[in-house]
């Protein structure tokens, strides 16, 4: 195969093949996972009104499970928020409307946020047990919707071509559930590198939703407690301090 590596992670790489993108994981990767992620991609194409690069094969490369895909010829708005610094506020509220599109959807065979979250958060190894019944008793109490949730809605998973059209890539964690836990799962995202991009991006959406901020950060503590479950060293800090607010107000 005469292809290019443009990406790789902890759990894969993924390489250019003319109009295709190959995602290439590693040997150990589950393969429920992968027919997972080809599963989840497929049915947010099938809801129609978000650019969302289509699954072409599930296939074994060199004895590796690999999902083929459209490829999509543009920057990622990260690296466009990086390159243009004084656009950003203009960046940040496609963002949001990107994000508000997304959530104006509905995909219901898909699994639902709160019980996703809430398996997540009984295998969280790092908060104690009262921590635990705290936050699956503050996750049952808020309010359950069905709207479309990407679950990991940063700007790196942004894809913008030369005439601004917007796809949006790595659809594995989607869920139907709360918008606002969707934008606290962005929020704590941005909270990573960037404090003020994340109050920007909370208070683009709550002004835009007439949504009161309060609401939105009562799922932070929630959202950070499921999160620690998938063991990211690079966010344990933060989602650990965000985790043992319980009574955040």
């Amino acid at each position: 195969m005469a292809a290019e590596l443009i990406a790789t992670t902890a759990t894969k790489k993924v390489f250019r093949d003319g109009d295709k993108a190959l995602k290439v994981f590693n040997a150990d990767f589950p393969k429920a996972e992968v027919l997972n992620e080809a599963l989840i991609t497929a049915r947010v194409e099938e809801v129609g009104g978000i650019n969302v690069p289509k699954v072409l094969e599930v296939s074994v490369f060199e004895g590796k499970w690999a999902i083929t895909f459209d490829f999509i010829e543009g920057k990622t708005l990260q690296q466009l928020m990086d390159e243009n610094p004084e656009k950003l506020p203009e960046y940040m509220e496609k963002m949001v409307d990107l994000h508000l599109s997304i959530m104006a959807k509905q995909c219901p065979l898909l699994n639902k946020l709160k019980d996703k979250m809430s398996r997540q958060i009984m295998d969280t190894e790092e908060l104690n047990d009262v921590t635990v019944y705290d936050m699956r008793t503050q996750l049952d109490s808020m309010p359950k919707h069905t709207k479309l949730c990407h679950g990991d809605f940063n700007p790196t998973n942004i894809i913008v071509k030369d005439d601004g059209t917007m796809f949006v890539l790595d659809w594995v964690h989607a869920t139907q559930g709360n918008a606002s836990a969707d934008v606290a799962r962005t929020y704590l995202l941005f909270c990573l590198y960037d404090q003020n991009k994340a109050d920007m991006y909370m208070d683009l959406f709550c002004k835009k939703t007439g949504t009161a901020k309060k609401y939105v950060q009562k799922w932070l503590p929630i959202v950070a407690a499921a999160q620690l479950s998938k063991r990211r060293p690079q966010e344990a800090e933060l989602l650990q301090r965000w985790a043992n607010v319980c009574d955040y107000q």
